[in-house]
């Protein structure tokens, strides 16, 4: 239902828009119209109780008190929402630059906010007030830095949901500078709750000065508002109480206002979150520092001995260990294994989005013929922007949900090979069309996309920028069997049009041998095999690799026999073995399998397998699958 619907049909919507309404119509006509009464001084009517004349009565110089109510109107919400525009936007500066700084900024920023919350606001105001001197100005900035911490908090605590998104990470590898990444990718993503926040703490702000108009701290005669009116009828309250409780229902009404009006922006803005959210850019398009092509040996990607290490409270871990893969031009190669088995791992620390914390090591890691450690940090991200293009598992957390589709493909382009923006839109329009998508979505956000659409999307956002090596991490898992055909032709269509290496990485053992024209096997954060696609059905000869294929459903099997399953558990991360991590689940372990850990080895030209008792090609996957089975009667 649409925002505007609901309104007519919220009580609550209709009465603070009146309120509002009424309070933005008394800003700004009240000086007009009532302004001279305000000011003009009656000798003859000095301290007048309410009469028709007077509907509120009159001060100690005759002046109309109703007529000074309604012109202190414009300042009272002025100095009010001035102090909360400044307060606000310090404060979410602040806080959401904690997404995008360094570690150490990050906790220096951190510590900073935790220290000014210490304080409570209003003691801050109170002596902020004093130090800056009492009048408007001083009681504004006062109350605009004691709502520094608050916003702070608020910005620091939603940024920090927005700081382990797929699409920041996605353009800090772009190489977008952190003022970008805080506007385009940080602010608007947690914009709707701050501005609620707001709303209403501007309702607190008017109080807020009020009273420090109140206390003499605020707004000095001859200007008032209702703070300091408050405190002039304050001393005929028990005889005339209505000149006192003027100015103070005026503080009432208008503090009611701003939190209802609070309260339905949070009501339609719950009621409005879309069906889908996309938080993941999944594209590294940027102008190249260094070959654009295959190194003088053929390979688009080499690496050799990746090794990733993760602090953790229990120790540190090492889901990968020594991974070693090479792609050529135009080669698809799978990455299969069981989930947490260090396959994405492995992708993420080729295209360095690692998190900060996490180590990584290597021997050599070589794109499009560059070696990735010689180059300074702003050079590597330039050189794996415009080589490497990422396709993530989820597409509904793939793109920026505030940003419209054209935005999200033009981006890199524009900024970085300084594009004009007719000619990016023209790409845009391009790269839509190779995926079989109408140049229409570019006007849609991602929420408005289905699944299949936002894959695709996500595949030509990969392509602005022509990339050598395109790593798909489980593209089709969140798929129907129809989009995963779609996706995986795709794929093909690309390679074959442009010479792009794939790695697609995925759990289906199936999808891969059909897809692949290489397979690598990864177990406990090692590779245990590498094949041709064509020889994993018959010829694999890892143990692990055989029990994966035997656990693909086959319909010609018996319906009464369970589905076949690898026995066993992954390794504990936490405390590994120093022998082969598979043997407590090998059917054909060895005495020495518990000992030493098998180097990958060459079988032949072709083929690589780590293991101290590989089966010979005779056996056959089903008897692995009997023995499997087995070892696991369940």
């Amino acid at each position: 239902m649409p925002l505007p619907t609901r309104y007519l049909r919220s009580p609550m919507a209709w009465a603070a828009t009146a309120m509002l309404a009424s309070l933005l119509v008394l800003a700004l006509a009240g000086p007009l119209l009532w302004g001279a009464a305000a000011d003009l001084p009656d000798p003859s009517a000095v301290l007048q109780g309410p009469s028709t004349a007077h509907p509120f009565g009159t001060d100690n110089l005759g002046r109309d008190l109703l007529a000074r109510v309604l012109t202190a109107t414009r300042p009272s919400l002025l100095l009010a929402l001035a102090a909360t525009a400044i307060g606000a936007s310090t404060g979410i500066l602040l806080g959401a630059s904690t997404a995008v700084v360094g570690p150490r900024a990050r906790r220096l920023l951190a510590a900073v906010i935790n220290l000014l919350l210490a304080f409570p606001a209003l003691l801050v105001a109170l002596f902020l007030a004093v130090v800056f001197g009492a009048g408007a100005a001083g009681a504004m900035l006062a109350l605009a830095v004691a709502g520094v911490p608050g916003f702070a908090r608020l910005a620091q605590t939603l940024a920090a949901a927005v700081a382990g998104t797929d699409h920041l990470a996605s353009a800090r590898v772009l190489g977008l500078r952190r003022h970008r990444l805080l506007w385009r990718h940080v602010l608007p993503n947690i914009a709707e709750p701050l501005l609620l926040s707001a709303t209403t703490a501007a309702g607190t702000s008017l109080v807020a000065l009020s009273g420090l108009s109140f206390l003499g701290l605020g707004v000095q005669p001859p200007g008032y508002d209702w703070g300091q009116l408050l405190n002039q009828g304050l001393d005929r309250i028990y005889a005339q109480p209505l000149p006192a409780l003027a100015p103070g229902l005026a503080i009432l009404y208008a503090a009611v206002t701003f939190q209802l009006l609070g309260e339905v922006l949070a009501g339609g803005a719950a009621r409005r979150n879309p069906a889908g959210r996309a938080d993941r850019t999944p594209r590294r398009p940027i102008a190249p520092t260094g070959p654009s092509g295959p190194a003088e040996d053929g390979l688009v990607l080499q690496v050799e001995d990746l090794s990733v290490e993760l602090p953790t409270p229990d120790g540190v871990i090492r889901p990968v260990r020594g991974v070693s893969l090479s792609l050529r031009p135009g080669e698809i190669v799978g990455l299969v294994g069981e989930s947490g088995s260090g396959k994405s791992l492995t992708a993420l620390a080729i295209a360095d989005l690692l998190p900060e914390r996490a180590r990584v090591s290597h021997r050599t890691l070589r794109l499009l013929g560059a070696d990735l450690d010689a180059m300074t940090p702003k050079q590597r991200d330039r050189h794996l922007a415009t080589g490497l293009a990422m396709v993530f598992q989820n597409p509904a957390t793939a793109l920026n949900p505030s940003l419209r589709i054209a935005t999200q493909l033009t981006e890199a382009p524009r900024t970085h090979l300084g594009t004009s923006r007719t000619q990016a839109l023209r790409d845009a329009e391009d790269a839509l069309h190779r995926v079989a998508l109408p140049p229409t979505l570019l006007r849609s956000r991602p929420h408005q996309l289905s699944g299949g659409q936002r894959q695709r999307v996500m595949i030509a956002a990969g392509l602005m920028m022509r990339p050598g090596l395109i790593i798909a991490d489980e593209p089709t898992t969140a798929l129907d069997t129809t989009v995963q055909r779609q996706i995986t032709d795709l794929l093909s269509d690309l390679r074959r049009d442009t010479s792009a290496a794939v790695l697609f990485i995925s759990h289906d053992i199936a999808l891969v041998s059909g897809f692949c024209e290489r397979v690598l096997v990864m177990y406990a954060g090692s590779i245990v095999e590498a094949l041709p696609a064509d020889r994993l059905p018959t010829a694999a000869r890892h143990p692990y690799t055989r029990a994966l294929v035997a656990s693909v459903p086959d319909l010609t099997a018996e319906r009464d026999r369970p589905l076949p399953t690898v026995a066993g558990a992954p390794p504990d991360p936490i405390a590994p073995t120093p022998g082969c991590p598979f043997e407590p689940r090998c059917p054909y372990r060895l005495d020495r399998c518990a000992r030493e850990a098998p180097r990958l080895d060459d079988v032949d030209a072709l083929q690589q397998v780590a293991c101290w008792n590989p089966q010979p090609v005779e056996t056959t996957a089903d008897q692995a699958t009997e023995h499997q089975v087995e070892a696991d009667p369940s």
